[in-house]
């Protein structure tokens, strides 16, 4: 869906209220005791209201992690939200990585006024220049501080409620994007595992390289700017209630219950899984400040099948040879990424091209998303897709596991990037995972991506298998990329950045 900012006189959002939604979520954690609750939010928009809701229900506390929060539309919004809830005394702490504020820092500057809103900035830059050029600058002087993020992703509400997973705040993660709309997946979490959430957003926002705003030189807000910024994010409100697109996503909320909504949960017993903030600080490789042993611990359970879900694959000769024994025990590992017309990181793409015939070959099943039907393809320089992109990172073992995060599976993540998520064993909750794996591998949605059978004119190649409107359809390089793409991609196979991938 894009954006249509056009007003129309219709029912508005739903306004700020301290209506509890803690006595509803603690009666269903009541009945299972020793359980985490889950809602799995696949719509983009239900994942917008639902954070929407919980602000307004809050009563005691909201805490954000996040690697983006976008000053547009939907990010405003939910910062409007979050002023509401000071307004009525709730604490509010707003933890980001530093890497993308840019024209945020006046926002956030103006939050931090507010007497019950605190912001830090983790891994920050030296100075509060938010220009490119500055960044730049300074990264080329402290490369290996720098080129480490913290890209955990989690918004937790009165330590009751939770919500995981691989969503930035920005209108590209809510279906609200003018270029690209991802394709996500996040977990509304209840139960013991948010109190497991909340302690690692405690060690982050207590770690040494979580930095109040307010650390750097320069302008202070003042109580006239948070007067400002009220009255400007007010208006930005009011403007977006009036649009088609909020208007849309409300026309849909009842075929999904948001956090507050009594409804169906998937119960399991359950772990909050995240790297320790040292990692960040980290000179060489420490597995006990990752995550990455407790995921490979959850696919050795592996007995009949494992499912991947990665925007970004870069198995590396370990992981491949690692999926590919899988195979060869005789475990189907399938995974889903994105193609190379579909990707916004051309040089991700060129990252897992290196390992996409020696997976083939070795018996993994491979699917890659398809741009979306009829959209051009801009300048790859600027670092954009085809107007859809897989964003969703999750893993499902056996029908029975799931983990559900911030984590790809590429090397960046699993040494450079903090990550974090959550592994859950519930059968319902992997049976919700697999439909969305299984709906975004259609050939309407994604490529099939196999090698030719032996005996014919192009054995061994690679073949990308789809339909349109019922016809079968064969590309024998990737499909609806363009020329400079692909040229782009060859030249950037050549350089040595598999481990900043």
């Amino acid at each position: 869906m894009r954006t249509d900012f056009a007003k129309r006189p219709s029912k508005a959002l739903p306004p700020a209220t301290s209506t509890p939604s803690g006595h509803y979520i603690q009666s269903e954690v009541n009945q299972h005791p020793d359980q985490s609750g889950f809602r799995l939010l696949t719509s983009n928009n239900n994942a917008l209201m639902s954070r929407i809701v919980l602000a307004d229900h809050a009563q005691h506390s909201i805490d954000l992690q996040y690697y983006i929060f976008d000053n547009d539309a939907t990010g405003r919004l939910v910062a409007q939200r979050l002023l509401t809830a000071a307004d009525r005394g709730v604490r509010v702490r707003i933890l980001l990585d530093d890497i993308n504020v840019h024209n945020e820092i006046d926002m956030l500057d103006a939050l931090n006024a507010h007497p019950n809103i605190k912001v830090r900035l983790f891994n920050p830059f030296s100075t509060r220049d938010p220009s490119m050029l500055s960044k730049m600058t300074q990264f080329m002087f402290d490369a290996h501080r720098l080129n480490r993020r913290m890209h955990n992703k989690s918004y937790i509400v009165d330590s009751n409620v939770a919500v995981v997973g691989g969503r930035n705040i920005g209108d590209g993660y809510f279906d609200a994007g003018r270029d690209t709309n991802f394709r996500d997946l996040d977990l509304i979490a209840i139960g013991p595992v948010v109190k497991e959430a909340s302690h690692a957003f405690d060690e982050y926002w207590n770690s040494d390289d979580a930095y109040p705003v307010t650390a750097f030189r320069g302008k202070r807000a003042n109580g006239y700017d948070l007067a400002k910024l009220r009255v400007d994010l007010t208006r930005d409100a009011r403007t977006f209630a009036q649009s088609d697109y909020a208007q849309a996503t409300l026309d849909a909320l009842p075929d999904g219950p948001t956090a507050d909504r009594p409804g169906t949960w998937f119960w399991g017993s359950a772990k909050l899984v995240a790297d320790q903030p040292e990692k960040i600080n980290a000179t060489t490789d420490d597995p006990s400040l990752r995550i990455g042993p407790q995921i490979k611990s959850m696919l050795d359970q592996a007995q009949k099948n494992v499912l991947l879900i990665s925007p970004y694959f870069v198995p590396g000769k370990s992981g491949t040879r690692y999926l590919t024994s899988l195979v060869a025990h005789g475990i189907s590992v399938s995974a889903l990424t994105n193609s190379l017309a579909s990707s916004d990181e051309p040089a991700v793409h060129a990252g897992y091209s290196r390992y996409r015939y020696a997976l083939l070959d070795g018996g993994v099943q491979l699917h890659e998303l398809r741009p979306a039907p009829g959209a051009s393809q801009p300048t790859t320089a600027r670092g954009r897709s085809s107007g859809i992109s897989l964003h969703a990172k999750a893993i499902v073992v056996d029908d029975q596991w799931v983990f559900v995060g911030s984590m790809n599976l590429d090397q960046r993540s699993k040494l450079l990037n903090t990550e974090m998520g959550i592994i859950v064993d519930s059968p319902p909750l992997a049976n919700a995972v697999t439909e969305f794996f299984d709906e975004a591998i259609l050939p309407a949605n994604a490529y099939d991506v196999v090698l030719n059978a032996q005996g014919s004119p192009r054995a061994g190649e690679m073949q990308w298998r789809t339909s349109d409107n019922g016809k079968a359809v064969t590309y024998n390089r990737d499909p609806e990329a363009t020329a400079k793409r692909r040229l782009e991609v060859s030249f950037l196979k050549l350089l040595p950045i598999e481990g900043m991938l």
